[in-house]
């Protein structure tokens, strides 16, 4: 068979895949949302399945590649916008990020199909396998070169209240198994027609009552909280609509204020305990300019609520650190916690974003990078320690705890459940989206955060500068949410769910069930290689 009709045999259920895949996240169509993942996510699979059936494992990686590639270029659109518009790189360049970042998630669906094709295991068993070498896939983009897990499968069941409470115990990773699992189960079963239709009945009934029986067995490990559980917090989540072209502006930096001021005291009309700015809200820094943070203690002082707020915070290098011609300072992305007139918290982000707050190598290849958030630091920003709970303080009451992921954070399962795991009972997620535009980024984001409330079973306040601004419940769904680029604010009674109301497995133990994943992925590999040897051993 020559190449082209080899590749033309094919490139309908490549294109499918990737189609299926860019369909399975939330998109803005005119002023609605299509998000149809939880129809169109089980497809994905299944078409990239089809593409590489009873190829060799180096063309179904190459495949897989390509798949993957067109896919995630067209999911990660939205780079133009934060490279072009706010990054003021030059059009091509626009054009190029978002294709040149999805070479490196193409590696996952590549990996997974040239693994995948080389499976040689009975019908029944071959979803399972594949399951689990998907999830292992998604789990290996999670952390291999830091990670950019944006787009992962199980993403597209946000919306599957069935299927969302498994997270509890698995992570996200088991939404990517059991669509994986459905996908390629229903297609085994459709082969399976008239050849072998005696194990294909039993077994999609099996597959039925397996998933019911996982989703009720989450439920006894973690019951589902009830809004009347525990002391409520009542929180005012502030979205300010700061366009990112000004934010950083001298000339707005009073303005910036002014509109958090204003939307603040309007929330504390409203009774807000405590009012939650979004990442950076505050255009300088708090720990550094007197005169900003004497004005924000103001600020608590007049509305008798603690003020959690986003900003940079400054802190000299020790004098081992400094460097000929380098800056004197260390700069963090920062959450700072006041209480009245003082500041009794502070929480810096620790995982941060390549080529956004810092530059890879700088070294190397500063001379041609620069990190694209302009404005918030004059070199790399520094990451913080690590995710930590915090305890606030609140008017007429004992301490609290709570955890503030920041931003890009909020993308990486294992970060946000070390929050619970130090005893958060709820999450205050602060984000600035500005840099998305009206593209899907946002509603993705959303998305993404919706699942960390599912997987830790805590509420979650979201500020976001731009939008989505929203309150999540414990089981992941979305209570309010704001239009996006509008000045506004929501405020809600937030349960506080410690434990045992509060945390889950996932919380407690972390990735096991995808860490079960990778030993049944690598035990399905090593079976079919030696069922493989074996044939070809009968043949000579």
């Amino acid at each position: 068979m020559s190449r082209a009709r080899f590749l033309s045999g094919r490139s309908g259920w490549l294109l499918a895949y990737a189609v299926a895949t860019f369909l399975s996240f939330p998109h803005p169509i005119g002023e609605r949302v299509l998000d149809l993942g939880f129809v169109v996510g089980w497809l994905g699979p299944v078409f990239l399945a089809l593409a590489v059936a009873g190829l060799p494992s180096g063309r179904a990686l190459r495949l897989g590649f390509l798949a993957g590639w067109l896919a995630h270029t067209a999911i990660l659109h939205w780079i133009y916008h934060v490279t072009v518009i706010y990054g003021h790189a030059p059009v091509f360049v626009g054009f190029l990020a978002p294709a040149g970042l999805a070479l490196y998630l193409a590696l996952f669906p590549a990996l997974f199909a040239a693994a995948f094709a080389s499976l040689r295991l009975p019908r029944a068993v071959l979803p399972f396998a594949g399951a689990a070498l998907w999830a292992v896939s998604d789990h290996l983009r999670s952390f291999l070169f830091s990670g950019f897990p944006w787009g992962t499968l199980g993403y597209a069941q946000h919306l599957n209240e069935p299927l969302l409470p498994v997270v509890a115990f698995t992570g996200v990773y088991g939404l990517s198994f059991l669509t994986v699992l459905g996908g390629l189960g229903a297609l085994e079963a459709v082969r399976a027609r008239g050849r072998a239709a005696t194990w294909a009945a039993p077994a999609l009934v099996l597959l039925a009552h397996g998933l019911g029986a996982l989703t009720q067995g989450v439920g006894v490990l973690a019951p589902a909280p009830t809004d009347s559980t525990g002391p409520t917090i009542r929180i005012a989540a502030i979205q300010g609509n700061i366009d990112q072209g000004v934010k950083w502006s001298p000339e707005w930096a009073d303005r910036t204020l002014q509109i958090y001021e204003r939307l603040s005291r309007a929330a504390a009309r409203e009774g807000a305990e405590l009012i939650l700015w979004p990442e950076t809200a505050v255009p300088g820094s708090v720990n550094r300019n007197e005169e900003t943070r004497a004005r924000l203690g103001a600020l608590a002082v007049e509305t008798g609520a603690t003020l959690v707020v986003g900003a940079v915070a400054v802190e000299e290098k020790p004098e081992g650190e400094l460097r000929p011609g380098g800056s004197r300072f260390r700069f963090f992305d920062s959450a700072f916690v006041l209480e009245g007139e003082a500041v009794t918290e502070r929480y810096d982000k620790a995982h941060l974003v390549p080529f956004g707050e810092y530059v890879p190598l700088r070294n190397l290849v500063g001379r041609f990078f620069q990190a694209v958030a302009a404005g918030i630091a004059d070199d790399n920003v520094t990451r913080g320690s690590g995710p930590r709970a915090v305890t606030i303080g609140l008017p007429g009451r004992d301490g609290v705890t709570v955890g503030v992921p920041i931003c890009y954070e909020l993308i990486f399962p294992d970060l946000v459940r070390r929050f619970v795991h130090d005893g958060a009972g709820v999450l205050l997620a602060i984000t600035n989206d500005a840099w998305y535009g009206q593209t899907g980024a946002p509603h993705q984001f959303l998305a993404m955060t919706a699942v960390r409330s599912a997987e830790n079973r805590v509420w979650t306040a979201r500020a976001a500068n731009t939008g989505v601004t929203a309150i999540i419940d414990a089981q992941g769904r979305v209570r309010e949410q704001t239009a996006i680029f509008e000045e506004g604010f929501l405020v809600a009674d937030v349960p506080l769910l410690n434990p045992p109301a509060g945390g889950t497995y996932y919380s407690e133990h972390g990735d096991r069930f995808v860490h079960a994943c990778w030993l049944a992925g690598l035990a399905a590999l090593v079976v079919s290689r030696r069922r493989v040897r074996r044939e070809e051993g009968e043949t000579r």
